[in-house]
C-alpha cells in the first residue's frame, strides 16, 4: 500500500511543491512549502491517531496532509480543486485504490474556506490542521515596513498549538500572539471563516472546538 513516504519521493510531488511555493512568494502569500505541509501531515495525524481511527486512516489523512496545498502551482484560486485532481492523478499512477484515492481527493478538494466544508473523517481532521498553522513562520516578507495585514498577524504568532484531548473531545487552538504587532481583533478580521471552519470540522469528528488566545478561552 501507498504511503506517505513513497509519496514525498514522488518527482512529481516534488516539482508542484517546489512550483506552488515560488507561485505563492510571486504573489506576496505566506509560506505554503515543506514546512506547512510537513505540518499538516503531522496535526492531521495526531488528530485522526488520538480520536481512535485504523492505521489506514490516518495514513492516508498524513497524505492528503501533505499533498493538500499542491494546486498552488497552478494558480492560487481554486488551488483546493485543481490539487485534488493532481494528488488523484498522481496516486492513480503510484498504484493506489480507487477508493483511497478518493478519499485523499474529497479532502484536498474541502479544504479551503471559501468553496469547501468537512464531508469526511480525513478532511475534517484536515481541516483542522491546516487552519490551526498559524505562525511568524509563515511570514516570507523580510519588510515589516511592508506587511500586509496577514504577515502582520502571522508574525504576531509567537507560538500555536493544536491540543486533542479525547476524554473531554475537545480540540484546542492555543495562540499566544504579541499584541506589540497586532491586537486580537486583526486576527478575527482575517480568520473568522476559518474559524467557523474549523468549528465545523470538530463537530463533524465528534469533538468541540476550542480557541484559546494569550490564555483567554474565546471559543
Amino acid at each position: 500500500m501507498i504511503t506517505l513516504e513513497d509519496v514525498k519521493k514522488n518527482e512529481e510531488v516534488e516539482a508542484f511543491v517546489r512550483a506552488s511555493q515560488k507561485q505563492l512568494e510571486a504573489l506576496g502569500y505566506t509560506e505554503h512549502s515543506y514546512r506547512h505541509i510537513g505540518i499538516v501531515s503531522k496535526r492531521t495525524e495526531e488528530i485522526l491517531r488520538k480520536l481512535g481511527y485504523d492505521e489506514r486512516t490516518i495514513e492516508l489523512g498524513k497524505i492528503a496532509g501533505y499533498l493538500h496545498d499542491i494546486g498552488n502551482c497552478v494558480n492560487r484560486v481554486d488551488h483546493a480543486h485543481t490539487g485534488a485532481i493532481l494528488a488523484y492523478n498522481i496516486l492513480k499512477e503510484m498504484g493506489m485504490s480507487a477508493e483511497e484515492r478518493t478519499e485523499i481527493m474529497m479532502a484536498i478538494g474541502n479544504h479551503d474556506e471559501n468553496t469547501g466544508t468537512a464531508v469526511s473523517n480525513i478532511s475534517a481532521a484536515l481541516i483542522l490542521a491546516d487552519k490551526s498553522d498559524v505562525h511568524r513562520d509563515r511570514v516570507v516578507n523580510t519588510n515589516m515596513s511592508t506587511f500586509d495585514i496577514h504577515d502582520r498577524v502571522n508574525y504576531a504568532v509567537t507560538d500555536a498549538n493544536l491540543e486533542v484531548n479525547e476524554k473531554t473531545r475537545t480540540v484546542t487552538l492555543n495562540l499566544t500572539i504579541d499584541t506589540q504587532i497586532c491586537p486580537v481583533l486583526d486576527y478575527f478580521q482575517i480568520f473568522m471563516d476559518r474559524t467557523m471552519m474549523s468549528k465545523y470540522a470538530a463537530k463533524f469528528l465528534h469533538i468541540w472546538f476550542e480557541l484559546v488566545i494569550n490564555g483567554t478561552k474565546l471559543l
